[in-house]
């Protein structure tokens, strides 16, 4: 934390020293949580001193954010400079016309911090619409604690966590499971089972097609069956029951009565400070299953900045972006508010100032050192995500087979790519 602090006064001193020769008054909008916008409007006030702007803040929560930006765009109301969920790329700049193309504002914005696959995650039509804020994606966490007190070893492979529910409701009652998953959980690891056994993602990122077979599918649906019925996951309906509680919240994980889920690598002190005290969960690499094609890890950018296509001072905002991602001033005063940052830049200045916690550096890093195909941002398009976890939830509560699931999963699915073909 002191070379942090050392880091924010040498960034704070440079500022007083610099400034632009245009002034210029912008806008920037996000969603976030208080500490999110406590560090955005503080990097903010030192970017805006150093290059001579002044940016006014417009921050809200994350309900309702989605909509706001749309009507915005559609209106040319937008703000200068903007925090844009990934998966909106293609809804709001399916031809890279819908926010500016920052390939053109690269003597402002040091592009290099970033690598390829990045670069390319925010491209749309050859435009690039969006620089990655920080990178995350899906691991595995257990509680340490729960399957030392089952006479187990942390699973690495599927058929060890299969085989952990009989022995956690044998050895330690009925109500211990060695994981979780309903909801978007649930959806997100049924993906996850079919990508590594088929190798392929579910939708293709180059064509907008869905690349699995109905029997693919089905296979991945009866795998979360498979998991109810060895009492490695509570069922959906007693789950629901229960009151359907967020992790974070729910009284069973904080005593390691859950033992396992699957989640976001910058979720980390979300989910392990509720824990009663003694708990311990650590984060793993992705589970294996046999003949596997590949890991199949979810990663991808958290968020980026996006700069308005509609913008009147392109060039002003790009010097604010890039004082936010790249330069000491707005990297120190940013902190990990939105995680470990993707820009080299940024990454080296907070480790070198001890500001990024041990857990979340071993996260990512497991998360960066994982393979598997690109995800399709429509893989968290709305449509798409209900097609998966309502069909998934019909089929958990008995209403339809394994079967029926698939067929409407992949028609909701479908439906929903028709919008970008």
């Amino acid at each position: 934390m002191t070379h942090m602090k050392t880091l924010l006064g040498v960034a704070l001193t440079s500022t007083i020293l610099a400034g632009s020769a245009t002034a210029d008054e912008l806008r920037m909008s996000w969603w976030g949580g208080d500490s999110r916008h406590a560090a955005t409007q503080a990097a903010l006030e030192v970017c805006g001193a150093k290059h001579g702007h002044t940016i006014s803040p417009e921050f809200t929560g994350w309900s309702g954010h989605f909509e706001k930006v749309v009507t915005q765009v559609a209106g040319g109301t937008e703000a200068d400079i903007m925090q844009i969920n990934w998966p909106w790329l293609p809804i709001l700049s399916a031809d890279g016309t819908g926010f500016a193309d920052m390939n053109q504002l690269s003597d402002t914005i040091d592009l290099s911090s970033w690598d390829a696959a990045q670069i390319e995650a925010g491209t749309m039509n050859g435009a690039l619409n969006g620089l990655s804020v920080s990178t995350t994606g899906r691991l595995f966490v257990f509680n340490k604690n729960s399957f030392e007190a089952a006479g187990l070893a942390i699973p690495t492979t599927w058929a060890e966590l299969m085989a952990a529910g009989p022995v956690f409701r044998d050895t330690l009652g009925e109500d211990f499971y060695p994981f979780e998953a309903a909801g978007l959980d649930a959806a997100l690891i049924i993906t996850l089972y079919g990508t590594q056994k088929t190798g392929k993602p579910l939708i293709d990122p180059a064509t907008n097609t869905v690349l699995w077979t109905k029997e693919e599918l089905v296979d991945a649906i009866e795998m979360y069956q498979a998991m109810v019925d060895e009492h490695v996951i509570e069922a959906w309906r007693d789950r629901a029951a229960a009151g359907n509680v967020a992790l974070h919240e729910n009284p069973r994980w904080s005593r390691g009565e859950i033992a396992g889920t699957y989640q976001w690598d910058s979720t980390y002190f979300k989910i392990s400070d509720p824990l009663d005290e003694g708990q311990e969960v650590i984060y793993t690499g992705i589970l294996s299953q046999d003949g596997q094609q590949t890991e199949g890890i979810y990663r991808k950018s958290s968020m980026v900045f996006s700069i308005s296509a509609n913008s009147d001072h392109q060039e002003a905002a790009a010097e604010v972006l890039n004082c936010l991602l790249n330069e000491p001033e707005g990297v120190a005063a940013m902190g990990t508010a939105r995680g470990v940052p993707s820009s080299s830049a940024a990454k080296a200045l907070l480790s070198d100032a001890g500001a990024i916690a041990p857990e979340q550096s071993a996260a990512q890093q497991l998360v960066l050192d994982a393979e598997g195909p690109a995800i399709h941002p429509f893989m968290e398009h709305p449509d798409v995500r209900s097609a998966m976890s309502d069909n998934l939830e019909l089929f958990a509560y008995g209403e339809i087979d394994a079967e029926t699931a698939a067929d409407d999963m992949l028609y909701g699915i479908n439906e929903a790519l028709e919008d970008i073909k």
